[in-house]
């Protein structure tokens, strides 16, 4: 061998033989390169990773497939002439029968010209809803994506459009939420961009917004709203309008009190961000008060109790997910309620005649008098009479739906059902019926597991009653012994038995305590008529029905389906149900009777005599009668002394009157039916105690009267310059009922609010009305 070939012979250290392929001992044909191009193999769990070459070849193809999509969607995707909504149609509003109930069709509408809105105005609506408008671009890609991140994660539907967006959906497109209109409002806001310049996007913009109240435009709600021109809004007002825009409906203070604190809370949140963006002095912030606004003037064709079905409609198809308030003000919908035209006459005579047609001019309580009222047909939930007030275009605020006033000792049948339901005992381990003794003494101390509260409630009149079952109690709405019972029962579970019930866990100060049983909770009468029903309905509760069918262009829209569960047991709520009998047969509630039929009911009142209810129902109609005092110049709750001439107004007053009246006149056509209760062990009437003597040596009255609660349940002192009785109640007797109708006579005592009315068929000034309206107390 040469010593050429000997210097380029490959080495082996053991003196193999070289192989081909073979390197470093492993296999033939197994050199751990790629034979093409001498690359290192990828082996194990590298081999599912891509390459960077994959991961740049996906990159580029998606970029190049969102640019051509790009392309192509501004290509073939023009502007479009303005959708129908600039020129909405109207909603027509039905009874069940098909009969006419409303329109709402008149588009409110003023154009302005942006130099005509204040620069503070202008500000306010970019501080509340796009504060980069001048500086950003069409379309913000970065909020549309976190705004759909927050909708699929379940963090809520969070909006993410520009000002150009709003504007194109408002004019060109419509409020359906779907990709394709996604889409075309990205393509249309980009185009738009670029042929208009941002104050044409903004003017355009704030003529086509929805305020609320029928308003479309800043200049038709600065008139809604506030009575003026847009040129004359104030700084504080145009933060207002400006926070309507997030929830028009909501943040209407007016029309929805209870919300008040959410709507400062938004106004605060625009001003805010007027400081910060430097459109606003920080001094003259701190000086700005909150604008309330005034009265709604709605147009006269919701004029009576039009205007408030429609509000009430607007709300339900809105609470229940059918139809937005901005889908709805868009128009075309056809609705047909679940509301009786004949029993919803026959709501309205009966405020009129028992309550209306007994106010005076010359009586200046009389000016605060508001009615509100509701009734549901328990077997089905449909809402069948809705009476909201005096009249849509005096009154705007529906007295049937607010949640502002107490509901006073309508609440206290929640409290015995909690008892059955919860097999509870007294602090003696005696399990509670209606025959369980209580001890009635005047602010008795409520007594827990741990031994005395501090919580001492005062019965109305500091009438002793010394032991009383709880029927009586029931009867005589004795507060001392429901605070305490509420005790035994434990207030949280009270409170769950209220919301399985019917009345919105969301409820204001439906607070865990003792006082929940004086009713210091602010229901609604729609909500606890809602409750009522479903003890009528023996302990099965559905959520109320106010609409049965809406259309829109001939095709018929879903609704959801009411469902019922068994909330109570059946036992529960007939055991409610025949205690609350007594209280019609020979309690507070003695006025009911006159409905002619079997029924049940509970009166109750407000802290300070600020409202007076009658809630009650027969086996097929469950009805709550509300009589409200506002001042109607500052829309403060007043007491209702002297109203109707007389010194004080209850449950088994105006309110009790009408139930019988409105009840009587809708079931007229129905056969009367009897209760079929199954009421719980230990439930019979049992022979009642014999009533402690008062210290002047008579006997506490036969009849109470409910009391008057404060915040936490403690009764209230009177106040200053109203003058009611002091002494002395009346029995509630069964004289006339309809005004003048019906015979009666006028109680001897108490005519000058002093000492209260004893006649057993106590009236006021001669009209015959049977012995409700001359009770001392507030039952």
């Amino acid at each position: 061998m040469s010593d050429e070939s000997q210097r380029w012979a490959p080495r082996d250290p053991s003196g193999a033989a070289a192989v081909p392929g073979n390197h470093r001992g492993e296999p033939p044909g197994n050199s751990g390169k790629n034979r093409k191009n001498g690359r290192q193999r990828r082996t194990g769990w590298r081999r599912v990773i891509p390459t960077w070459r994959m991961t740049l070849g996906t990159v580029l193809g998606l970029a190049l497939l969102l640019i051509g999509g790009f392309v192509a969607g501004y290509q073939f995707v023009d502007i479009p002439a303005a959708n129908a909504a600039a020129t909405a149609q109207s909603n027509v509003y039905l009874y069940s029968d098909g009969s006419v109930i409303a329109r709402d069709g008149d588009v409110n509408r003023e154009k302005v010209r942006l130099s005509q809105v204040p620069a503070t105005v202008q500000h306010a609506v970019l501080a509340a809803e796009d504060r980069d408008f001048y500086s950003d671009r069409a379309v913000d890609v970065k909020a549309m994506v976190r705004a759909g991140w927050n909708t699929v994660t379940g963090k809520g539907k969070q909006g993410g459009s520009t000002i150009t967006q709003q504007y194109v959906k408002n004019y060109y497109l419509g409020q359906e939420r779907t990709v394709l209109r996604k889409a075309k409002e990205f393509f249309i806001a980009v185009k738009l961009n670029r042929e208009e310049t941002k104050d044409q996007i903004f003017e355009g913009y704030l003529n086509t917004s929805y305020f609320g109240r029928n308003a479309y435009g800043v200049q038709a709600a600065a008139q809604a709203y506030y009575g003026k021109n847009v040129e004359d809004l104030t700084t504080a007002e145009g933060a207002y309008l400006a926070s309507l825009l997030n929830a028009p409906s909501a943040y209407d203070v007016v029309a929805h009190p209870d919300n008040e604190p959410a709507a400062r809370d938004r106004w605060n949140y625009v001003l805010d961000g007027m400081v910060k963006e430097r459109w606003l002095d920080a001094a003259e912030r701190a000086t700005t008060e909150f604008p309330t606004p005034g009265e709604a003037r709605p147009s006269t064709g919701l004029s009576g109790q039009r205007g408030y079905i429609v509000q009430a409609v607007g709300d339900h198809l809105d609470r229940r997910g059918i139809l937005d308030e901005k889908t709805l003000a868009t128009g075309g919908y056809r609705i047909t309620t679940t509301l009786d035209k004949a029993k919803q006459d026959a709501f309205v005579k009966a405020v009129d005649t028992n309550v209306t047609s007994r106010t005076s001019a010359e009586r200046k309580a009389d000016r605060n008098v508001r009615v509100g009222g509701a009734s549901i047909v328990p077997a089905t939930g449909e809402v069948v009479a809705l009476y909201g007030g005096i009249d849509y275009t005096k009154q705007y605020v529906s007295n049937a739906t607010r949640r502002d006033y107490q509901v006073g000792s309508v609440f206290k049948p929640f409290v015995l059902t909690s008892a059955v339901v919860n097999d509870s005992t007294t602090q003696d381990g005696e399990r509670i019926t209606p025959n369980t003794v209580y001890d009635g003494a005047n602010k008795r101390m409520v007594v827990g597991v741990q031994g005395p509260t501090d919580y001492s409630p005062a019965n109305e009149d500091d009438v002793d009653y010394g032991d009383i079952t709880v029927r009586t109690a029931t009867d005589k709405s004795v507060n001392s012994v429901y605070a305490q019972m509420a005790q035994d029962v434990g207030p949280g579970k009270v409170r769950d038995t209220a919301v399985a019930l019917g009345i919105p866990a969301d409820t204001p100060d439906l607070t865990a305590s003792p006082s929940i049983a004086l009713g210091t909770a602010n229901a609604s009468v729609l909500d606890m008529t809602e409750a009522y029903a479903t003890l009528a309905d023996h302990g099965r509760h559905g959520r109320h029905v106010l609409v049965e069918k809406v259309t829109k262009d001939g095709a018929e829209i879903e609704l959801p389906e009411r469902t019922t569960d068994q909330a109570v047991s059946r036992e529960a709520a007939d055991t409610t149900t025949s205690v609350l009998r007594s209280v019609v047969e020979g309690g507070t509630g003695t006025a009911a009777q006159a409905v002619g039929r079997p029924a049940v009911g509970k009166t109750g009142t407000a802290e300070e005599d600020r409202a007076a209810w009658f809630a009650g129902y027969t086996p097929d109609l469950a009805t709550v009668v509300a009589v409200m005092g506002q001042n109607p110049d500052t829309g403060a709750q007043t007491p209702l002394y002297g109203a109707f001439g007389l010194p004080r107004v209850n449950g088994g007053g105006a309110p009790a009157e009408t139930w019988a009246a409105y009840t009587e006149a809708a079931l007229r056509s129905s056969p009367a039916q009897e209760f079929d209760l199954e009421t719980a062990p230990g439930s019979d009437e049992e022979d009642e105690p014999p009533l402690d003597e008062n210290p002047d040596g008579s006997t506490d009255p036969s009849s109470s009267s409910e009391p008057t609660t404060g915040p936490s349940g403690t009764t209230e002192s009177d106040p200053a310059g109203s003058s009611p009785p002091t002494s002395g109640t009346d029995t509630g007797g069964t004289g006339g009922t309809d005004g003048g109708a019906n015979s009666g006579t006028n109680g001897t005592a108490g005519a000058d609010g002093g000492s209260g009315e004893t006649g057993s068929t106590g009236g006021t000034g001669g009209d015959g009305d049977s012995g409700g309206n001359g009770d001392s107390g507030t039952g």
